[in-house]
């Protein structure tokens, strides 16, 4: 990507943040969020998040 590529997708990002009004800013925010997946998912993978999730199911069926 030459220089001037890449200033003008800066530019154009930052005018697009400037943009959208702080309201906006916000949701995009609280929804990027809730969408996130958990962080011993995201950092050590599907082995942690199952056993996490048999240990839960295991405490709500001896409940």
């Amino acid at each position: 990507m030459k220089t001037n590529d890449y200033i003008k997708y800066v530019t154009q990002q930052f005018v697009s943040y400037v943009d959208t009004s702080s309201e906006e800013r916000k949701a995009q925010k609280e929804e990027r969020k809730a969408n996130k997946l958990p962080f011993t998912y995201r950092w050590f993978g599907l082995i942690p998040f199952a056993i996490i999730q048999a240990f839960n199911v295991n405490r709500k069926k001896s409940k």
